[in-house]
């Protein structure tokens, strides 16, 4: 069953905004801190307000963001948050248009490209600050034997698992709480 709050993208025109690497981490950053202005984006990306600006713009344009004007305190200030916390694609919904399937391929690679980065930049992260983590980051892969749709039932208890932890109330218990990156793939390959 998929979460009311994941967007089914079928316009490649959408892939085509996300999939820009500054326009992807901007979403990341909105989902992590949620809704922001400018000039918050700007500086927990390294950017120019200029530049996270005309890329919200190009976001707003394909429905991935919206203003939130309930948050700013006067007339001058922009707030921004995601349409939809999460989007999901198939490949296979563009395979009418060549283009448009050039398009999903290429948004496939940029994501996987960006979770990659992601687990690199923790492996690259100095010993003091995997030190605080202790043995809580992981990595575990497995060769299964599955049916097509049991691979489908898995994925589906994998999406609940994490969509568990997600969504579960923040204890109130003192300890600081910091994002956590978490990312799977199952795919059908050959050892």
């Amino acid at each position: 069953m998929e979460s009311p709050d994941v967007r089914q993208v079928t316009d490649s025109r959408v892939l085509a905004a996300m999939v820009h690497p500054l326009r992807r981490r901007l979403m990341d950053v909105l989902k992590v801190h949620g809704p922001s202005t400018v000039g918050l984006l700007a500086e927990r990306t390294d950017q120019a307000p200029a530049n996270v600006s005309h890329h919200l713009k190009v976001l707003a344009a394909a429905d991935l963001v919206t203003e939130a004007p309930e948050l700013a305190r006067d007339r001058r200030e922009r707030w921004w948050r995601l349409v939809t916390r999460g989007l999901r694609w198939s490949n296979t919904d563009f395979d009418t248009d060549p283009a448009a399937r050039a398009v999903a391929d290429a948004a496939t690679s940029l994501n996987l490209d960006r979770h990659v980065a992601l687990a690199r930049a923790w492996h690259a992260a100095d010993d003091s600050a995997q030190a605080t983590w202790h043995d809580g980051p992981f990595s575990t892969d497995r060769w299964l034997h599955l049916t097509p749709d049991e691979l489908a039932e898995l994925s589906r208890e994998m999406v609940d698992l994490l969509d568990r932890w997600a969504n579960r109330p923040v204890p109130d218990d003192g300890h600081e709480r910091q994002p956590v990156f978490v990312f799977a793939h199952g795919i059908p390959a050959r050892p």
